[in-house]
């Protein structure tokens, strides 16, 4: 089973929220899967990045290769974390996305998928088990949130300080649930311009994606 990550809007912390919440599901339930469709997570979570083919690789190849064979491209972070590294090429909605979607949803392992911004594509919204909204309480956001937000069934909230809009003006024009509200605080910056985000998660954000992972 999987949940799926995504933004309306570049800047909204959606690498970030879903490597935190990929390391906090590992945690909490052992083990779990990162998978990185658009190339930034190695640098979030402060690890090397992963050479060899990837995700977008199987994807866009034309050979038979089954997608059981993901498992093998995948890297350990440690602590129970496993990432499936984005590889070379362009995302593409291609015919094995079908096949991808499945492979995750039964997938022994928790999986994150970290979708980046834009609307995903319908096969990966229909397999989830959550589709989550990354966005900030901003006029901006919730202007191009609102007509897709309905392929969302949860919102994660990243809150700032000054801000006129609120959690309930939030939930209020896009009539989905905030599943969590995260602020914005020096140290999970901190954490990942040191490459510390996986090693020494910030309090401030893995205790509010604990109910969610």
């Amino acid at each position: 089973m999987y949940t799926l990550c995504w933004s309306v809007k570049g800047g909204s912390g959606t690498t970030v929220v879903s490597s935190a919440l990929a390391v906090v599901s590992a945690r909490a339930n052992e083990n779990a899967v990162l998978v990185d469709l658009k190339g930034d997570v190695p640098a979030a979570l402060g690890i090397q990045e992963p050479s060899g083919p990837g995700v977008v690789d199987w994807l866009n190849s034309s050979s038979n290769t089954p997608a059981e064979a993901l498992n093998y491209l995948m890297t350990d972070v440690g602590h129970g974390l496993r990432l499936l590294h984005r590889g070379k090429g362009d995302f593409i909605e291609s015919s094995r996305l079908e096949a991808f979607a499945e492979f995750l949803e039964h997938h022994p392992q928790l999986c994150i998928i970290d979708a980046g911004t834009g609307i995903p594509p319908a096969v990966l919204r229909e397999h989830a088990l959550h589709s989550l909204l990354i966005t900030r309480p901003c006029y901006l956001a919730l202007r191009r949130a609102t007509d897709c937000a309905s392929l969302a069934d949860g919102i994660i909230l990243i809150t700032e300080a000054g801000r006129a809009l609120t959690r309930r003006d939030v939930e209020a024009v896009l009539q989905v649930p905030v599943v969590a509200e995260i602020p914005v605080d020096a140290s999970v910056a901190r954490a990942v311009d040191a490459g510390l985000l996986a090693a020494r998660l910030p309090t401030v954000i893995s205790s509010r994606l604990s109910a969610v992972a």
